[in-house]
Order: C-alpha cells, then structure tokens, then sequence
C-alpha cells in the first residue's frame, strides 16, 4: 500500500511539472530561511548560559522610585556583596566587580614585551561562581592575595612562548597613569564567543580598594558607587520569595531608603533582556529575536500559501480520479493521508535542498549577523530540522487534502465539479495574506533604510568623522602634553587633545547618571567641533582653569541655572561657558554634561585629521609613536566607527531587511505565476473563442489580469496600517527618527503591484497570443 502511495505521488508530481517546481522552490527557500534563523536565534539564547552554576547565577539590581517613574540600575553599593553574603543565609557567594566600560585597556609587560588586553576588578569568589575555565591555578585561591593577575591563554600566549610554568611568575601591568607589579597565579581557557563580555585580565578587587582607598568602615547605603554584583544562590531558593527579602534591605540599613529596592536577575538575562521600563523588563536583544522569529514564520507560511492555492487550483484535473477512488471503496482517511503523504514528501525534498541553499549562503548571512554559525547535524538541530519540516508539510497539505478528500463522488463524475465560492474566497484570501505580508516587509524595508540613513547623517553637535583616537601608554602616560604637541606640529593633523573614557558612551545597559561628568585636556572641546553657545572653552591663558566647568545646554536645563556663565557654585567652582547639546546615541536625547579641566587623568587621545590626507597622517603618527614610545603597538579606532557600533543591530536588521523582503515577495509571486498559469490553462477554450471574436491581445490580457489585480489592491489596504503600526512601534524607541512619509507606503503598494502585474502578466502576455485554432480544435 506504502509503495502504491508513493508511486501515486511520483505519477503526479511528473504529471504537474510547473506545480511541482514551483513548489519545491518555495517550500525549500521558505524552509532556508527558517533554518538561517532558527540558527542565528538559537546562537543568541546560548549566550551567557554555559555556566555551571547558571540556574543560580543572578546579578544584583536596583529600582528607584523618582517623580519621573521607577528607574532601574544595575550599579550598588560599594561593599554590598560583602555584606549580603554574611548576613543572608541564601546567598552562597557574592563578588564585586568593576564594570565593562571602566578600563578600556591594560598594557602588560613581561620581559620586555608589551601586550594590551581588556581588564577589571574582581572579587575573590569570581572564578568558583562563573566557569570561566581555569588551565593553571585553583578557583578559589586564585585571587586570594590582593596582588594576584589571572590572564587569558590568548594573552598568556602573546607575554610567554610557554604558558605551562607561567605561574608565580612577575609582571608589570599599567592602566592610564597607575604602574603595579602583579604575581600570576592562574591562567583562564579563552571565552567563548557567546560571552557577551570579553577580557583578558583579571584582577583583585582588594587591590582597587587600596588604590582607590576606600574606606569600608564609612559605608554610605544613601550613596550608589558604580560597580556591578553578582551572587550566587544555595540551592533550593526560591528567587520570588527572595526578591522579596532583598526588595526591603536597603531600608533596614538605612530608614529613608523605602523608595529603592534591590532585586535579583537571572545572570543569563542581562543579554536579551537588558531593557527595563518603569522597573520592568521591556525589551532589549529579544526583541529582535521576536522579530526575526515571526519574520521566519511568515515566510514559511507564505511558502505553505502556495502549496494549498497550487493544490486547490489544480483539483479540477484530479476529480475524476477522487471519484473512482471513492466508487471502488477508498475512504476519506486513506485520500487524507495521500495527499498528506504528498506534502509530507514535497516538504522533505525541499528539505534537502533547503540545507543545501543554507551551506552554500552561511557564510554571507554570518557576514552580516557578525556570527561564526556552523549547521552541526546534532541532536538538537536534527530534531529542530525534522520539525519544522513536519510541520511545513502539514500545514501546506492540511487544506488540499481535507478539501479534495471531501468532494462529492456523484457530483464529479457527472462532471459537474464547478469551484464553489468558498473555495474562491479561500483561495484569494491565501493570496491576499501573502501579498500582505510582503507589503509590509517592503515598507519596513523602506522605514528601516531611512531611519539608518539618518544615523549616518544626522548632526550630533560635534564632529565625528576623521577623529582617531587611542590610549596612551608607556612614556607617553609621564609627558602626555609633550607628545600631544608634536602631533600638533604634524602635516594633516588639523587639533589634538584627550580626554579620560570614550566620547561616545553609547547606550550603557541599566547605567543612570543624572549628571555625566567627563574629564577633559585644552583643545577639548574645539577638537570635536562641539559649539560654545556662551562664555569660553578652556585655555592655557587662564591659570584657575582647573577650577571651572563647562555645561552643555541639558546640564544647565537640570541645574535650572540663569545667566548660568560667571556663576560661583556651592563647590567653589565657577561657570565659565556653556557648549550647545550633542548627542551620543541616537536612542536618547542630549545628557547633562559637565566638563572639568584634568589634563593629568585624560588618558585617551583624540587627533582630527584633515580630509584627503587620512593614510599619509597615521603612518606619520604610527611612526612618531613607536619613536615616542618605543617597544609599544600603535592602536587606533575612529570616533565615527565608534558611534556606528552603537547601532549593530538596527544595521543587521536592515541588511536582513533587504534579503527578507526579497525571498517574501519572490515566493509570492511565484504562487501568483502558477495560479496565473492555472488560470489562464483553464480559460483557454474562452480566450480561443473571444479571439476568434474579435477580441485583442490587450483585451484578454486586461481580462486575466483584472481579478488578479483586485486581489493584490485589497492586499496593499490591509498591510498598509498595520505596516505603519509596526514601522511606528519599532521608530519609538530612537529620540531621533524619522517620520512616516505617506510614500513609504503608497510606494511600498505600488512596487508590489509593478511586481505582481509583471508577474501576472507574463502568463496571460503567453495565454493571449496562443493560436485560437489550437485552443478550439478538440471541440
């Protein structure tokens, strides 16, 4: 019976040809880009899960209640964990740590070589709560003595030729101005790609405290220094009741601290959920993983769309043989698995290609994810594969086979078999939710194009584009302003000067400062162009400098100050200008900022290099430096590559846009073409008569058109709101973006009618010139 089945399939799928190609195109290119997607989406939950501990990982954070709302941070107290793990029983361990963006780079040397690496301060507990594996040396006495380093193996590496003995061995390690002589006592495996935060060095936070000389006898529970915690739980807690607990310890240190409350987050979540409303989880990473899931859906569904409209269409070539079946004793069930049995085999043949199509374009869809995904044929990915096979042949055989299954015996072999209207309505509405869907894909295409249109090009008060910068190291840390000025003197270098931290701050994760206070050199603020509204910048002619501030606008928004330059504040320091708003992120409105001279701690060098003489400048400047600083790498990075960092995503999102877009209406249209074929096949005795008529070309073309058009039309009405509901949604989360012109729209419906008219009329271009004779010569 099996094998009867099957051959039954072969015969059919060899008897509709068109039908069959058309298909296993779609089902295939369909079936690709949900494999594409399920990859990239199952590579984003990964990360930050590979951790033994992971159930019982979490991160300490804090609601604030303001007038503005609930705002939530990740930054605490300077000692919390310490204090947390001795007074609460559920806590199994708790560590302080210094956030990412605090050290932008460490230089290391060992024997006369110099590496940089990323670094931060941990707590002594760090390597027993995360499994960040350990080659040489024992996770909880690792960082035991405040003078300890644990390098990476990369860095080892690139310090020692062999890294088996390395530790108890010295280095010298400098960060900015601070020199320290460390012992190794451990050596960590590299981190995974799927660690949303990668370093190389690892320090004691004991040792921060001495250097910074905190004091923790005068501990401030009112005050929120800017470190990170994280604890680990017993097992068996129950996080909810603990949230609990925890929401009122502020207040019991401290009884007018009811309005902030602490909580804990699951260590894992910091990467997709990283965005927080009204002290709740509102977004972040997910979202795009929301977006790029239901984008694969429909484009499965589009695919199925066609399956069902192709089968329908041609049922009235395959009545006869539903009839006899049914005459001679088939039953519904054995006609349902059939024609089952025929998307089933459909779906898994485009399978096959479909892995075939993702091996051969993985490695352009990692070009522009910026993944490194590779299809391992595990048990996961088999099973996800089978799935969503399954799943595809089901849901594209579900309606022909209950449909066909279900016809009258009597009625087809009496060859009254006309398609009812439901069967129409059905049929167009499959149509209409395809090229609704593409619709939308096209204006999101359109939205999303034009809003990184704008990040290129929108004016953010200061002058990013070629603006290098980079750390300072070695003699360049004790005669900073010597070297600034030869690079002044250089052909191409149009200003020079430096600043502690990056300008572009970006979007840092749950981080609220009501006042960003940014240390700064002479030439500062002419360096980025930003533009002095009132008083003066910064200059050598006037030696209280160091004394003064410079607000932007939105600084002295907050402080509500009037005639603000000249005035003496509380601290002693005096207002001597007011720099117009700039902007660092494109996702939010100017910041307060407050500007101090400190010539002494801006480490990062910043020199704007006159157009069109970019290459011949930095090998200048690469050369100047190895002589200024010799035995050291010249590292650089450009201020404007820096800002497009910021908006990976939204970038990725376009680029997949563009390919998205494309495979929706491709697939669309392919279904068009073969109902447009069907259609035009089963009106070929009427064209040959309307020919014979009289009637042109033009005429029968308008004629196989017309209902095509109106389907499509009725398309454009539905998705255009709801394209614009989207588009509008997804613009809402930039300060600065774009507005919704009507064209986007109207453009939008109109390429999706070019393309169906081009499609659509193709087919009845071909049907309209056929020779009359041959349309009649059976009658």
């Amino acid at each position: 019976m099996f094998r009867h089945t099957l051959l039954l399939i072969y015969r059919n799928f060899k008897r509709f040809k068109t039908t069959f190609f058309i298909n296993l195109i779609g089902l295939s290119t369909g079936i690709a880009c949900t494999l594409l997607i399920y990859l990239w989406v199952a590579d984003e939950w990964t990360f930050d899960r590979y951790h033994e501990k992971d159930g019982r990982l979490f991160q300490v954070m804090e609601n604030s209640t303001t007038t503005k709302g609930v705002e939530t941070r990740s930054q605490t107290q300077l000692f919390l964990a310490e204090v947390l793990a001795a007074e609460l029983p559920e806590i199994e361990s708790a560590v302080t740590v210094t956030p990412p963006h605090f050290f932008s780079a460490f230089t290391l040397t060992a024997n006369n070589t110099h590496v940089e690496g990323v670094g931060k301060y941990v707590g002594k507990d760090f390597f027993s709560m995360f499994s960040y594996g350990l080659i040489n040396g024992n996770a909880s006495e690792v960082l035991a003595d405040k003078n300890s380093v644990v390098l990476s193996e990369r860095i080892a590496k690139r310090l020692f030729s062999d890294i088996s003995d390395i530790v108890g061995k010295d280095l010298e390690y400098q960060m900015q101005t601070l020199k320290k002589r460390v012992t190794i006592t451990g050596v960590f495996k590299d981190l995974p790609i799927n660690s949303s935060e990668q370093f190389d060095i690892i320090l004691s936070f004991e040792a921060f405290s001495d250097i910074m000389n905190f004091n923790k006898k005068t501990l401030d529970w009112g005050n929120v220094a800017p470190f990170l915690t994280y604890v680990t739980t017993k097992e068996g807690t129950d996080i909810d009741q603990f949230n609990d607990k925890l929401g009122g310890f502020l207040e019991s240190k401290s009884g007018n601290l009811s309005h902030r409350t602490l909580f804990l987050r699951p260590f894992a979540d910091k990467y997709l959920f990283g965005k927080y409303e009204n002290g709740k989880v509102s977004g972040g990473r997910i979202e795009y993983i929301k977006l790029f899931s239901i984008i694969a859906a429909f484009i499965l569904l589009i695919a199925c769309v066609n399956f069902m409209n192709l089968s329908t269409a041609k049922a009235s070539r395959r009545m006869k043989e539903i009839g006899i079946k049914k005459v001679i004793g088939a039953k519904r069930t054995t006609l349902i698995f059939q024609y089952l049995g025929e998307s089933l085999l459909m779906s898994f043949l485009s399978l096959f290609l479909a892995i075939l199509v993702v091996d051969l374009f993985l490695p352009q869809f990692n070009s522009i994810t910026g993944k490194d995904l590779v299809m391992n044929f595990d048990r996961p990915i088999i099973t996800t594969f089978l799935s969503i096979t399954l799943f595809t042949g089901l849901v594209a055989g579900s309606y022909p086979a209950m449909h066909l299954s279900g016809i009258n015996t009597a009625k087809v072999l009496k060859g009254q078999f006309n398609t009812s209207m439901g069967e129409l309505w059905v049929r167009k509405g499959l149509v209409i939710f395809q090229f609704s869907v593409s619709v939308i894909f096209i204006v999101a295409l359109f939205v999303v194009s034009r809003q990184i249109d704008l990040i290129q090009t929108k004016d953010l008060g200061y002058e990013k584009d070629n603006l290098l910068y980079f750390e300072t190291s070695g003699m360049i840390v004790k005669n900073p302003e010597a070297f600034l000025y030869e690079i002044k003197q250089m052909p191409g270098v149009v200003n020079a000067s430096s600043m502690l931290d990056n300008f572009v701050f970006g979007r840092r994760e749950n981080i609220q400062f009501d006042m960003y206070i940014t240390q700064v050199n002479y030439d500062f603020i002419e360096t980025l162009g930003i533009e002095i509204r009132e008083g003066r910048s910064f200059s050598r002619n006037f030696g209280s400098d160091t004394l003064q501030f410079i607000y932007n606008e939105a600084a002295i928004e907050y402080l509500g100050i009037k005639d603000p330059v000249g005035k003496i504040l509380p601290s002693g320091y005096k207002i001597v200008g007011v720099v117009k708003n700039f902007i660092q992120s494109i996702h939010e409105a100017a910041k307060p900022h407050r500007f101090i001279l400190s010539p002494y701690y801006a480490m990062t060098i910043l020199v704007k290099i006159k157009g069109g003489m970019e290459k011949t400048t930095i090998q200048n400047l690469e050369k100047f430096y190895k002589s200024f600083n010799p035995g050291y790498v010249f590292k650089y990075k450009f201020l404007d590559e820096a800002f497009q960092a910021q908006y990976a995503a939204e970038l990725k999102v376009a680029s997949l846009s563009k390919y998205f877009a494309g495979v929706a209406i491709t697939i669309s249209c392919l279904g068009l073409f073969g109902l447009a074929s069907f259609t035009a096949e089963r009106r070929i005795k009427e064209i040959g008569v309307r020919k014979v008529l009289g009637s042109s070309v033009t005429g029968i073309v308008y004629l196989l058109s017309v209902d095509f058009t109106k389907i499509v039309l009725i398309s454009i009405i539905i998705a255009l709101p709801v394209s614009f509901l989207i588009a509008k949604q997804w613009l809402d989360s930039f300060a600065f973006k774009i507005s919704l012109e009507w064209w986007y729209f109207v453009g939008s419906g109109l390429l999706a009618l070019f393309i169906a008219w081009l499609t659509v009329g193709a087919q009845a271009i071909k049907a309209a010139r056929v020779n009359p004779v041959k349309c009649l010569r059976d009658e």
